[in-house]
């Protein structure tokens, strides 16, 4: 495994998706944890015949897979059946995480959790060297979410509501990035950053 990991994190619409991809510009390699989460759910995975048995097959398409628009109906109002999917489905994204990490030959290497503050933290992570959040000022997101979703301000404003707040996200940060400025900005930021995290890798 890569010495050294660090984990990426923040609301929606906060731009750590653009973050992430600055540092795969920059040779670091990225797991992902969206990317983990269709993974581990592929037809033939332990974990979706744990989420079918414990939500039936209701929730699958007619090509075996999750129905993700079904299930996101299903849990966004039912925080008893959110919990539920979290349980199935943390263990297994976590595990692939780490074989990634293990897998990249980087100096160092993130790994995107956008849930990590409602996923555990820290504790969840014991391997994670630090934790760098995109953080925004909430009337930004909000803003972006809705010129990059389409979605009215009420919706967004439940979107944000439904995550961590900044104040649970800041708590965790090792580094911050305040990513209320130019794309330009951002990617400065994570310049300076990858120019510390190659220092601190072995």
């Amino acid at each position: 495994m890569a010495a050294f990991v660090v984990a990426v994190t923040g609301g929606v619409a906060s731009g750590k998706s653009e973050a992430t991809r600055e540092f795969e510009r920059l040779g670091i390699t990225v797991a992902d944890a969206d990317v983990a989460a269709r993974a581990v759910v592929e037809p033939g995975q332990p974990a979706l015949a744990a989420v079918v048995e414990h939500f039936g097959a209701g929730i699958l398409g007619p090509d075996g897979r999750i129905d993700r628009a079904a299930m996101r109906q299903r849990v966004f109002n039912d925080p008893a059946a959110r919990s539920a999917l979290e349980g199935l489905l943390h263990p297994p994204i976590r595990a692939w995480l780490h074989a990634a990490c293990e897998a990249a030959a980087s100096p160092y290497v993130v790994v995107a959790i956008p849930l990590l503050a409602e996923g555990g933290g820290r504790a969840a992570y014991p391997w994670l060297g630090r934790i760098l959040v995109v953080d925004v000022p909430e009337a930004v997101q909000l803003a972006r979410l809705q010129a990059r979703d389409g979605v009215d301000a009420a919706l967004a404003a439940r979107m944000v509501a439904a995550q961590a707040t900044r104040r649970q996200r800041l708590a965790l940060a090792d580094d911050v990035i305040v990513n209320d400025g130019t794309l330009g900005d951002l990617q400065g930021a994570v310049r300076r950053l990858h120019a510390r995290y190659l220092e601190a890798s072995p």
